[in-house]
């Protein structure tokens, strides 16, 4: 598994940063990547290995147009409209500060998790949430909380409805 840490590690090496750097910008083979980066081809190879080996880059560096780097996989699963920095694909991992922001990440979130007017038991709203919740900062029982608070969801007589959003 890719995380953010990992990708630090790996890319500390400097010729692994330029390699990958240089396939960011469009080089798709082993040769443009070492004349983009600057590297001898041995070294852009060996680079491109371990990027490859990290998950950091997909293809094989020998076929032309078939290197891409993961930043290309991933956003394609990030939500438009500054969502990124808090939600990755169905991953909350973190909440802003501000309160706009904010609540626009949580109406993202309970679009994705509820069908308006759908009545759910706590249990269900709990596990759909840890979903969202799993390996970020916040706790789903804290998400719970926000989404009733913004009127996302409803509660009562046991039960949870979700809302249809505002327009």
């Amino acid at each position: 598994m890719t995380t953010p840490e990992s990708v630090v590690r790996v890319l500390a090496e400097p010729s692994r940063l330029k390699a990958f750097a240089a396939v960011v910008l469009g080089a798709s083979t082993l040769t443009e990547v070492a004349a983009a980066s600057g590297l001898k081809v041995k070294d852009a190879g060996i680079a491109l290995l371990k990027l490859r080996e990290a998950g950091l880059v997909e293809g094989d560096p020998a076929r032309p147009a078939d290197l891409k780097p993961l930043a290309a996989t991933l956003t394609e699963s990030m939500p438009a409209d500054g969502l990124a920095p808090f939600v990755r694909g169905e991953k909350l991992v973190s909440l802003p500060v501000a309160f706009e922001r904010r609540r626009k990440i949580l109406e993202h979130v309970a679009a994705q998790a509820f069908v308006p007017q759908t009545y759910y038991e706590e249990k269900e709203i709990n596990e759909r949430l840890r979903t969202w919740c799993d390996g970020g900062e916040v706790d789903h029982v804290t998400i719970r909380r926000y989404l009733v608070d913004l009127g996302l969801l409803e509660r009562g007589g046991g039960l949870y409805q979700a809302q249809p959003l505002p327009m």
